[in-house]
């Protein structure tokens, strides 16, 4: 199988393509064994929409927490009507799984690039500071692992995403290599008066756009690798229209049995994530009662928002606490997008419905004069 090297789509005289090549050397500093005495987590990361266990606030002082990703390089439909695309994911899952550690602790990464693919990968991670956010330490060729350590300084959601230089950059990041990362504040969540709030379940929701080649009649194409679609795909790419945008890998991916659900009085923490274009969420029938629309804690949230904005390249997150039972629709709301590109979810919500806060006065009925 053929071997793809970031040289050889590296644009020449390409700012991200030349500062992705350079190298830092890394030098112990005086903190070193500071950090060697710290304990260490080491945290299973899961497939979105779930998130890793974690505490609200932390205990104790600053950890190491440890996580591992691994490049996949594959094959998967992203609709309901089997159209199969060659993606790109981080342990698998498109996005790939949260991150979640606490402002001061460390994230120490494990990066291992199995034998079997064919592209270099690395990792730029938003949350971090220097080095292009880790991106210059840690290209690893297919059969080679790294590992990177960074303090979390900021609290807030951020995005990280595979930047191997050059062109290669945007064509990882679309077909599907990007996660997020949630630095929480010590003392917790907060609204602007400061005071606590938590959450009863976290889903992480991840926008995806994918841009599928069609052929003369107009049908998706499908290809064997990702050596024979990607003059195709880039050719796709440069229009700035894609075919799919989806939450979490393939249209209808939250719908049906892998809905997400809660209970009537449970808050829900929505992370929502799009690692190259803006995204409106909104959830149908409910509000962003706080929302980080930024993706900063350090900020007082927004409060009692009817839809939010996610800027291309970030994360944000919202709380809502459910007052009716049913099916809420959590989407997009650029409704093409949603409705006809797939970027829908839905919210299975359980309890007793209040009729004070909405009832069908008067069922349909045959008009009269």
């Amino acid at each position: 199988m053929m071997k793809v090297n970031r040289r050889d789509f590296l644009k020449v005289g390409g700012a991200l393509g030349a500062a992705s090549a350079m190298t830092p050397v890394m030098m112990a500093s005086a903190s070193e064994a500071d950090i060697s005495s710290l304990p260490r987590v080491k945290q299973e990361l899961v497939a979105p929409p779930f998130v890793p266990a974690h505490d609200q606030v932390a205990t104790g002082g600053p950890k190491i927490i440890e996580v591992e990703l691994s490049p996949v390089e594959d094959k998967r439909a992203i609709d309901g009507d089997g159209t199969m695309y060659n993606t790109l994911s981080f342990n698998g899952s498109i996005p790939g799984p949260l991150m979640i550690c606490h402002e001061g602790d460390y994230i120490e990464l494990t990066l291992k690039n199995p034998a079997s693919n064919i592209f270099e990968h690395n990792i730029d991670f938003h949350a971090s500071t220097g080095a292009l956010g880790g991106g210059a330490l840690t290209h690893v060729q297919p059969g080679e692992q790294v590992m990177l350590r960074y303090k979390a300084t900021k609290p807030g959601t951020y995005i990280y995403h595979c930047a191997p230089g050059g062109s290669m950059i945007p064509y990882h990041v679309v077909s599907g290599m990007n996660g997020a990362v949630m630095v929480l504040p010590r003392d917790g969540l907060k609204d602007r008066q400061g005071n606590p709030l938590r959450y009863d379940r976290a889903y992480y929701i991840g926008e995806q756009d994918f841009y599928v080649p069609r052929d003369a009649e107009g049908n998706f194409m499908e290809y064997e690798e990702h050596a024979d679609a990607m003059a195709d795909v880039f050719d796709v790419m440069h229009t700035l229209t894609p075919s799919h945008v989806v939450f979490n890998g393939a249209a209808g991916a939250l719908t049906g049995d892998n809905a997400m659900t809660a209970n009537v009085g449970e808050s829900v923490l929505f992370i929502h994530s799009q690692a190259n274009r803006d995204s409106r969420p909104h959830l149908i029938g409910g509000h962003g009662d706080y929302v980080w629309e930024e993706g900063s804690f350090v900020d007082p949230p927004l409060e009692g928002l009817e839809t939010w904005f996610i800027r291309g390249g970030s994360a944000g997150a919202a709380l809502y606490t459910f007052r009716q039972p049913g099916a809420y629709v959590y989407l997009s709301h650029n409704l093409i997008e949603a409705v006809e590109l797939g970027a829908l979810a839905i919210v299975v919500v359980e309890g007793e419905w209040n009729h004070d806060l909405m009832t069908q006065v008067q069922p349909p009925t045959i008009m009269t004069a």
